[in-house]
């Protein structure tokens, strides 16, 4: 379909998701604090006035379409899979998983390498976890001590720490931001996850070798003892494992909640009835989670109906000429949600649905949309003063989040690699991957 036969939509439309940002952003602005209004109260308020626009249409077919938008079978499935990984990480916490993985990595610090040992350390932490928030609030009291200890920057150290904890979120398989771009786009964790590793694992080594630079003459060692368990670590082993071997997520998911809850009994850390209450804790901290991706899926349908989508695809088509300028326009477009919410997540599932359309209609492989979506949405929650990471490691230390930044090293050298991918196309793939990628793209449009 070529621009002239495009459906211009209408910007009005797009004033509920306006209103969020608005609600979400003057909040955060008011109270300097934009994890002070309840995300979910922002979305419902803006669901709300999508409901009482377009007069053409009845109350109780809007009343429909959001439903159906809610319903969608991709946002019932990513629910479904933000459950499982709450579950599984709940599981794995509780049975020692999240200590023994990082006294393992402690352990294996060489001292002449420490920042490069933490960044390393938080790397594979953050994979294992899939949480960027959980694998810095475990490590940044250790990065704490060892500050005091060696009389080495706080803010370097936090930085490292901060990196790592980015690249492991924007390549687990469990990590919600993970989750929710290869939900939208229809794609396969695995595929997702060899087109993005092709792209932050160079940036990773890149940003292991100038923290090595920057602190090649400091020395220092982490003091005590740090017992760890293997058995402990096997599941986020085991989990990873299959998961990049192309298993489905929700078989991966249950058996590593069987293997780490099979762990736990069998060293007696909990019952069984000890076992099922962390299944429902797990469950009960991505609630928030499942309900805001119903809600926004909700809004995103009454937003299309109401004309908004083919509004923005209007506008952006306009401007977009190749694959490259198409690319170019998602990553600009989550890059903007995450600055204005910053919550990777939310940016995500926010564009998820332009961005597949976008995709469509430029020829955009699948798998490099996710890919993009998540590296540049992981890119500014790295570095945002405002953002959950940075303020919950500057918490913890006592200071000023703005002095970590010129340290995050690692979510700068991930966006500079994302803007290279684009431009160059890389990482290539062979014309029968791509003709199969976007055929498995199509077929999965047709059957929602």
């Amino acid at each position: 379909m070529n621009t002239q036969q495009m459906n211009k939509g209408r910007a009005s439309a797009l004033l509920p998701f306006i209103i969020f940002l608005v609600l979400f952003i003057g909040s955060g602005l008011l109270n300097g604090d934009f994890y002070k209004l309840p995300v979910l109260v922002a979305v419902f308020i803006a669901v709300l006035a999508a409901l009482f626009m377009n007069r053409k249409i009845t109350f109780q077919d809007k009343l429909d379409h959001l439903t159906k938008g809610a319903g969608h079978p991709n946002i019932m499935l990513m629910v479904i899979i933000y459950l499982l990984a709450g579950s599984f990480s709940a599981v794995a916490e509780g049975v020692g998983a999240v200590d023994s993985t990082v006294n393992l990595s402690l352990t294996f610090v060489p001292e002449n390498l420490l920042i490069v040992g933490l960044f390393v350390i938080s790397c594979f932490i953050s994979i294992s976890m899939g949480s960027s928030v959980g694998t810095v609030v475990a490590l940044a009291p250790i990065g704490v001590g060892l500050a005091d200890q060696t009389g080495m920057s706080t803010p370097l150290i936090l930085g490292s720490i901060i990196s790592g904890a980015i690249f492991g979120d924007n390549l687990s398989i469990i990590s919600d931001t993970t989750i929710a771009a290869v939900k939208t786009q229809a794609v396969k964790m695995n595929d997702k996850f060899k087109v993005n590793i092709f792209i932050a694992l160079p940036a990773a080594i890149v940003t292991a070798i100038i923290f090595g630079v920057m602190t090649w003459d400091a020395g220092g060692s982490i003091s005590g003892d740090h017992p760890y368990d293997l058995v402990k670590v096997l599941p986020y082993l085991a989990v990873l494992i299959f998961a990049v071997a192309g298993v489905n997520v929700i078989y991966v998911l249950i058996g590593g909640i069987v293997f780490a809850g099979a762990v736990g009994l069998f060293y007696s850390t909990f019952d069984v009835m000890e076992f099922l209450n962390l299944l429902g804790d797990g469950m009960a901290g991505m609630q928030e989670l499942a309900l805001l991706s119903i809600l926004l899926g909700g809004l995103v349908e009454l937003i299309r109906v109401n004309g908004g989508i083919d509004f923005l695809l209007h506008v952006i088509s306009t401007r977009i000429r190749s694959r490259k300028g198409a690319e170019a326009g998602i990553a600009g477009l989550v890059s903007v949600f995450d600055l204005s919410t910053a919550n990777n997540t939310i940016a995500i599932i926010s564009v998820g649905s332009l961005a597949k359309q976008i995709s469509g209609r430029f020829g955009v492989d699948p798998r490099r949309t996710a890919s993009v979506l998540d590296i540049f949405a992981s890119t500014f929650q790295g570095i945002l003063p405002y953002g959950a990471q940075l303020l919950a490691v500057a918490g913890i230390a006592s200071i000023s989040p703005v002095s970590i930044m010129p340290y995050s090293i690692y979510p700068v050298l991930l966006g500079i690699a994302g803007v290279i991918a684009i431009a160059t196309g890389y990482p290539r793939f062979s014309t029968r991957e791509n003709n199969a990628a976007l055929n498995d793209d199509k077929q999965s449009a047709s059957e929602a």
